[in-house]
């Protein structure tokens, strides 16, 4: 067996709740420039049309290199403070209430439907958009600011919230939250909902065990099928919370004007960095989090039985 043993005493909320924020921290430290080439090359093209020969970016590990080159290393890790405090409002909402949602849904029924799980990835998801959505603003304006640009929007984390807040008003620091809520109801359904059946099904077929190849496996496949679904709304929501005061008139708007400009694959931007990344991400993750349950558990239950 690799890792903690699962625990007799299932995990309390408070455990879920934890873990699941620190568990999205630690993912968030490994994939992070994944992300910000993610964000590079879906708000490339913004201004005017642009194709491959006249491309700034190109391709994930272009995109990484080019930055390296001409902004430095700490480039790929621009809105990393922003990103952190969104994972800790963020993740610990949506995943580690995830499991007390469902069971309120299904009134403590052993029987869990999809019905039941679908309803409430879409509640956490959205319960954590509305709590986190500043945190999420600054850290893609920040991952789409070039270092080396002498026109920088702004100097550092918190400078970010009150520029924000002062030219803009309240609004800016919630710009996106439509998409945003929309792209979460996405990512939490089929991320945990296709984490929780995958895992189901291979635990029920016994060809693994509860412990890290399943979750290994069921992180992965999770993480495809999460950037398929929520690819389009995620550029979207990208360039809409990244834009300029008045330059779009609503996310719709956003959305429309990307497809007369630059075409239906406009939308699958940064497809490869978003795969790489959310693939990473929830491998990283769900390990993670599944482990820090079962220590914190571990530790909760020597404390109360120390001998």
């Amino acid at each position: 067996m690799v890792g903690f043993k699962p625990t007799d005493v299932p995990p309390t909320a408070a455990v879920k709740f934890i873990g699941a924020g620190t568990a999205a921290c630690i993912a968030d430290l490994f994939t992070f420039p994944l992300d910000t080439a993610k964000v590079r090359l879906q708000v490339q093209g913004e201004s005017k049309a642009v194709n491959m020969k006249t491309a700034q970016y190109k391709g994930v590990f272009g995109t990484i290199s080019t930055m390296v080159k001409m902004e430095g290393p700490k480039s790929l890790y621009n809105g990393l403070v922003a990103g952190l405090q969104r994972q800790m409002s963020f993740a610990s909402v949506r995943i580690g209430l995830y499991d007390s949602v469902k069971q309120f849904y299904t009134k403590g029924s052993e029987h869990v439907g999809i019905g039941s799980r679908l309803a409430a990835g879409c509640t956490t998801g959205a319960m954590a958009v509305a709590l986190a959505q500043p945190t999420d603003v600054v850290k893609v304006r920040f991952q789409a600011q070039a270092n080396s640009s002498t026109n920088r929007r702004y100097k550092g984390t918190m400078d970010a919230y009150r520029t924000i807040a002062r030219e803009e008003g309240m609004r800016g620091l919630w710009k996106g939250t439509a998409p945003n809520i929309t792209r979460n109801a996405l990512v939490n359904c089929t991320e945990l909902v296709t984490y929780d059946l995958i895992k189901d099904a291979i635990l029920k077929a016994n060809i693994m065990t509860d412990n890290l190849p399943c979750h290994f496996t069921s992180a992965f496949g999770a993480g495809f099928c999460t950037t398929v679904i929520a690819s389009p709304v995620d550029v979207v929501k990208t360039r809409y919370m990244n834009s300029a005061k008045g330059q779009y008139t609503s996310a719709l708007n956003c959305a429309l004007t990307m497809f007369r400009k630059e075409g239906p694959q406009a939308f699958y931007k940064g497809f490869m960095p978003s795969f790489l990344r959310l693939g990473s991400w929830n491998v990283v993750m769900f390990v993670t989090y599944e482990q820090l349950k079962r220590a914190m558990m571990s530790a909760q239950r020597s404390r109360e039985a120390p001998f």
